[in-house]
């Protein structure tokens, strides 16, 4: 067992690891109810070509293209791509109608498949094939693009939850709103701001930050949040905490 150890930890230690060339064209896919079908283009960056496949899920992590469940039907599911040349994906929507209240959320899966490399002197090679995992929000018909109202009306408490301080977010938009960042600032009561990472509430729902030690008994003060917009770009934000 021990000289298996070894063997495996020397083949790390020799092994060469290949690095994701595939470029997407966008951080998330916004699909209005509106529409039909989306385009989105997908680059290869490297110096090598590439095997890609693309499906879309449900939110099952471990999905595959044969298990996956999703209303949309993606052209080409599978396809090369040579370096410095670009596809175009389109993503048909095939399933039942869009949501009409709030949207409703799928994840793109971009899988990568590098081509077996060449090494000289019978060197080992570590291969990886590199999955993107992007958002893709379905959007009803009859709502426009979110705005700055959006995380304006996001509504932001301090509350117990059992033995742990938390911060409450509740989100009484149809959309899903994805912070880069959360942190608070309270007015009273902690040693500093307290940084709380990021992550991203459903329409109508409630999502709780648990505060660090230094920031327990926190009272008033504001929140500083960054969300990231339909565009991938990152939009700061900060408001009051509800008393």
């Amino acid at each position: 067992m021990l000289r298996l150890v070894l063997a495996i930890l020397a083949c790390l230690l020799l092994a060469e690891v290949a690095r994701g060339a595939v470029v997407i064209g966008g951080t998330r896919v916004v699909f209005p109810g509106q529409v039909r079908d989306v385009s989105l283009r997908v680059e290869n960056k490297g110096a090598e070509p590439a095997l890609v496949q693309v499906w879309i899920d449900d939110g099952d992590e471990t999905s595959s293209p044969s298990t996956a469940r999703a209303p949309f039907a993606i052209t080409p599911p599978a396809f090369r791509i040579d370096p410095g040349q670009a596809h175009t994906l389109r993503i048909v929507h095939v399933g039942e109608a869009a949501p009409k209240e709030k949207e409703a959320l799928y994840w793109l899966n971009v899988l990568e498949i590098p081509p077996k490399p060449t090494t000289a002197h019978g060197a080992n090679v570590l291969q990886f094939a590199f999955r993107h995992r992007l958002k893709l929000f379905h959007r009803p018909e009859t709502t426009p693009p979110p705005t700055v109202r959006t995380t304006a009306a996001l509504r932001w408490k301090l509350e117990r939850d059992g033995d742990t301080d938390v911060l409450k977010v509740e989100n009484p938009s149809p959309y899903h709103v994805s912070f880069n960042s959360v942190a608070l600032v309270p007015a009273k009561g902690a040693s500093a701001q307290a940084k709380l990472g990021g992550g991203m509430v459903a329409p109508g729902a409630t999502m709780r930050f648990p505060l660090p030690a230094t920031a327990r008994g926190a009272q008033g003060g504001k929140v500083d949040f960054v969300t990231i917009n339909d565009f991938g770009a990152a939009i700061p934000g900060s408001t009051a905490l509800e008393r």
